[in-house]
């Protein structure tokens, strides 16, 4: 090799491989000091890629999970609240089943069992009105599925999960009827003796000299026993239910022979039982029970509807088009997923008491709002009333316990797993390891100070010349 002094080719060679060890023992103390082997694009442009990605599902499973017990602890405080309105229902139930035993209480008794069911009502539409997770309110309705029609005749009664928010045409084919009792002839003067009408198992005394009129009112004010109600169509003395369908009968017969100056009944037993309503909802045929038409299936399943009494005939519910009745679905929606449109919805409907008991069919309270137990017929629809409060309740809390535990808690528990799986494989992309990196640190270490020693000797090969000019 020749000897030179302009050009240092050694030295520059040990300063470039110098250079190189530094460059790789910078980059080995960078992963041992911040615990990942890829810390900047430079240092695995594909793995930096495919790491981040996973870092953002990462952070999205984290949250998701989060979500997931946040949504829980909605529908624990949904459901303790519904479980103390059970146990309001309960006791109301055993009120109304103490003032059902007509041959122990009095007046008194009875008027005290209405008052703690009035408190309790109370208590219910407190808890109703009350409950709420935050600022939002779980039980008032406003976060279930609401409905309202366009027609007066058509009352929304509810709606479920299965059904679709939208507008659904009702149309009632054949009316729902009342049981209706008709006398068997007209009567026409006062009566000519005391008499004994005998509705439904209750007998009402009707004194002689009383007019059409007046056996019609005095009819009437039993009608909380008897379920009945009495009016004069035409000349005609007749009877009807409260409520419609099959599930209502009457039945009633007198101890006089009918005659134009009796009530008309005669001795013969006058029994009828009220037919169901037929109709459609969305043009698909619907579950009829009494006036009351139910969507089986299509985009309205579940939603029910009641239908208003005929104003031209009180033994009837309205026929033909009535209008349309337009659903909302307000549920509570949940992201439980770590990606967009990954959410799970649950609706929570109204339980106020004037939304529960709702279209109980051939009973004369609307809703368990308007029970009253002063009266043993009053006391058995109230136990009816009351009883479908309660299923309405524990279905309630069957779907809430379902979806808390089906789709909430299982879908966390499979986010913890997902989350496990995900957070390995990105270690394995992005975090040191630290056997194999010490190894090559210690190496790149050695070389440093290699190339350091072998750069200070090619530096003084130079010097080599000077010994020839001596």
């Amino acid at each position: 090799m020749a000897l030179t002094i302009a050009n240092n080719v050694s030295s520059l060679n040990a300063q470039n491989n110098l250079n190189r060890a530094s460059r790789n023992l910078s980059s080995s103390i960078e992963r041992l000091s911040s615990g990942l082997k890829v810390n900047r694009g430079a240092d695995g442009p594909a793995a930096l890629v495919i790491s981040e990605k996973q870092r953002a599902q990462i952070s999205g499973l984290k949250q998701a999970i989060e979500n997931s017990e946040k949504a829980v602890a909605v529908v624990q405080t949904a459901e303790g609240a519904l479980n103390e309105i059970n146990t309001l229902l309960v006791k109301a139930r055993s009120l109304a089943l103490d003032s059902a035993n007509a041959g122990v209480n009095d007046s008194d008794s009875l008027a005290a069992n209405q008052a703690e069911i009035d408190n309790l009502l109370d208590t219910i539409n407190r808890i109703a009105n009350n409950t709420q997770f935050g600022t939002k309110k779980l039980l008032d309705g406003s976060a279930g599925i609401k409905g309202v029609s366009n027609d007066a005749d058509t009352t929304f009664l509810s709606a479920t999960n299965a059904t679709t928010a939208g507008s659904y045409a009702v149309v009632v084919a054949t009316a729902g009827e009342r049981a209706v009792a008709e006398a068997d002839e007209d009567q026409a003067a006062v009566l000519a003796q005391a008499e004994t009408l005998t509705i439904n198992g209750v007998s009402v005394s009707l004194n002689a000299g009383l007019t059409q009129n007046q056996v019609v009112s005095r009819i009437n004010e039993f009608t909380a026993q008897t379920g009945v109600t009495a009016e004069v169509d035409g000349t005609t003395t007749r009877l009807y239910s409260a409520g419609f369908g099959s599930s209502a009968s009457i039945s009633v017969v007198s101890d006089v022979a009918a005659a134009a100056d009796s009530s008309g009944f005669g001795t013969a037993t006058i029994s009828d039982t009220g037919a169901d309503i037929t109709g459609t909802i969305d043009g698909i045929a619907a579950t009829g029970k009494g006036n009351v038409l139910t969507a089986a299936s299509g985009a309205s399943q579940g939603l029910s509807v009641q239908l208003a009494v005929n104003p031209t005939d009180a033994t009837a519910s309205v026929t033909g088009a009535q209008g349309s009745v337009t659903v909302t679905d307000n549920s509570l929606v949940f992201q439980i997923g770590p990606n967009q449109n990954q959410t799970a919805k649950v609706a929570i409907n109204q339980v106020n008491p004037t939304s529960l008991g709702v279209g109980v069919v051939g009973n004369q309270f609307a809703s368990l709002n308007a029970i009253d137990i002063t009266s043993t017929a009053g006391a058995n629809d109230s136990i009816g009333v009351i009883d479908t409060a309660i299923d309405q309740i524990t279905n309630l809390r069957g779907s809430l316990g379902a979806f808390q535990q089906n789709t909430l808690e299982s879908t966390a528990n499979n986010l913890r797993a997902t989350l496990e799986n995900t957070v390995n494989a990105e270690s394995v992309i992005r975090d040191t390891d630290f056997a194999e990196e010490i190894a090559n640190f210690t190496r790149q270490q050695v070389l440093v100070q290699a190339g350091t020693s072998v750069l200070s000797n090619a530096n003084q090969q130079p010097q080599l010349v000077l010994s020839l000019l001596r």
